[in-house]
């Protein structure tokens, strides 16, 4: 036997988990002929509304949480001359749509404990110029919402949340997406807590945001092609209102969110015990581990980053080698965006700006965490990190 026959099977950061129910739906789907955005989607839409526990709400599918963050924005109006205020300890995406619309990016520090925005740099990053916040819910904790709510209301600012991460994670007992923010945009990216494979979805309460950002998705059009290919009487003509986008979910891929969505909840309950074992198995290592949630809360667990201490024997890069070298695949959540040529260059950022997020840039990495690993999946990651730090 070789020595490569001898090693476990790579195991990767993330995976999804596709059912036999989602192949069925997404088989129906190409048999019906309708295979761009059509009824799977408004279907998609109202059943994401109705987890929300708000068949209220407005739900409006999307090919990317990207695109549903500029059409937010967009909506509410954002554009030159405007700054909107978000963390520099995230993906580009949550600060490259402020510049789409030719406004500008404001870029502020994170907790030292949860890596969420700190309220207080917020605060007190506020001008004249400021029109929105964007929070984020890394890695699936939830940000002081009601922090950033109190002083969006104060300052007469827009708030919209960055919710990539954060399906389904609860704040003051109520799901994110039901807040009082003006929107709050989900992604269905691959290694989500929920896939389409690409997608996402804009939440909101309020109507008339909710109209332009479905004329925006689809080219500015005044009547998408669903309204008119199915409509019982000639109905070809539309309008182009706007000059829009190209942002429309396809029935192909809100097939899978039908039934990913059914099974948010049970993929939750596995991430929060694949934590809890990590939590159990990482203890007493030099090691920041995850903030959890609060007493009561949902924490989604999209990621579980960990943290190197003072006095740790190796540095971030020796410890992912090690996982790597042990077939373990790993990441960084993130590179943040003041280290970011473009960002760091149009706006003369420095490290010191933003001490937490440079500290924890430096120490940290995250773990694999999703539905498919198994406990003994689990367990080895933690012994190569514990073999690594002794």
């Amino acid at each position: 036997m070789t020595a490569d026959a001898d090693k476990p099977p790579f195991l990767p950061f993330a995976l999804p988990e596709i059912g036999d129910e989602e192949i069925a739906e997404v088989v129906d789907t190409l048999k019906s002929g309708w295979v761009t955005t059509g009824p799977k989607t408004a279907r998609f839409e109202r059943e994401f509304s109705a987890f929300l526990g708000d068949e209220a709400l407005h739900s409006i599918a999307v090919n990317s949480a990207t695109a549903g963050l500029h059409l937010a924005l967009e909506a509410l109006g954002i554009g030159p001359g405007d700054e909107v205020i978000t963390t520099t300890h995230t993906f580009t995406a949550t600060a490259e749509v402020v510049r789409y619309l030719g406004a500008d990016v404001v870029l502020v520090d994170c907790d030292p404990v949860t890596l969420n925005i700190d309220p207080r740099a917020v605060e007190a990053a506020i001008t004249p110029r400021t029109k929105a916040v964007m929070p984020v819910h890394f890695g699936g904790l939830a940000a002081d919402m009601p922090a950033i709510l109190d002083i969006a209301r104060r300052h007469g600012l827009k708030v919209v949340e960055d919710a990539a991460h954060a399906l389904p994670t609860t704040v003051g007992g109520q799901l994110v997406g039901t807040l009082g923010s003006d929107a709050t945009v989900f992604s269905f990216y691959a290694n989500k807590t929920m896939t389409t494979g690409e997608g996402g979805m804009l939440v909101t309460r309020d109507a008339a945001l909710a109209k332009r950002a479905k004329v925006m998705r689809l080219h500015g059009m005044s009547r998408d092609a669903f309204d008119r290919f199915t409509a019982t009487v000639p109905s070809w003509y539309y309008e182009i209102v706007a000059p829009g986008f190209k942002y429309n979910l396809t029935d192909i891929a809100a097939s899978l969110g039908l039934h990913q969505l059914r099974k948010a909840q049970g993929f939750q309950q596995r991430r929060a015990q694949i934590a809890a074992q990590y939590h159990a198995g990482l203890a007493g290592l030099p090691l920041v581990l995850p903030a959890d949630a609060p007493a009561g809360e949902l924490h989604a667990w999209h990621l579980y980053t960990v943290r190197l201490a003072d006095g740790a024997p190796v540095d971030r890069d020796a410890a992912v080698q090690a996982l790597f070298d042990a077939g373990i695949g790993c990441s960084v959540h993130y590179i943040p965006l003041h280290q970011q040529p473009y960002w760091r260059e149009r706006y003369g950022l420095q490290p010191a700006q933003f001490p937490n997020s440079q500290r924890a840039y430096e120490r940290l990495f995250s773990l694999p965490i999703y539905t498919r690993m198994t406990d003994a999946d689990v367990q080895r990651v933690v012994a190569v990190l514990r073999g690594a730090l002794r």
